[in-house]
């Protein structure tokens, strides 16, 4: 069985609250949306599911910034 995507215990050990985890995989998903490469080959074409799946085998870096997750 494939599973769809990254279980969030597996991403909450990679960012301390969930709302960091959401911010972060909405900006990646609209980068992958814009035409921005994808960084891992998973079986989905959603940008979600690609950006969660980024986001859990660490292919992407969240910076904390005052303002807000750059």
């Amino acid at each position: 069985m494939i599973m769809n995507q990254p279980s969030i215990d597996h991403l909450r050990e990679k960012l301390d609250s969930r709302y960091r985890l959401v911010v972060a995989a909405a900006k990646r998903a609209r980068q992958i949306l814009e035409g921005g490469p994808r960084l891992v080959d998973v079986p989905s074409d959603k940008p979600v599911t690609i950006a969660l799946w980024e986001l859990g085998e660490d292919k992407l870096e969240v910076e904390q910034t005052k303002t807000g997750i750059k």
